[in-house]
């Protein structure tokens, strides 16, 4: 698989998952460590960077 940084940042870069629901939230980084990010679907606040494979 060819790796390119234009799909590198639109897959990974911004992108958390919900611990809870796994939902997918784009969001600021500083934001989410903050903690002012809740996940739209169950309001919780535990978030996760998206896992590289």
């Amino acid at each position: 698989m060819v790796k390119f940084p234009e799909a590198q940042t639109r897959l990974y870069k911004n992108i958390f998952v919900c611990k809870v629901c796994k939902a997918k939230i784009r969001a600021p980084n500083m934001k989410v460590i903050q903690g002012k990010i809740l996940c739209r679907n169950c309001k919780s606040k535990a978030l996760r960077t998206v896992r590289k494979k």
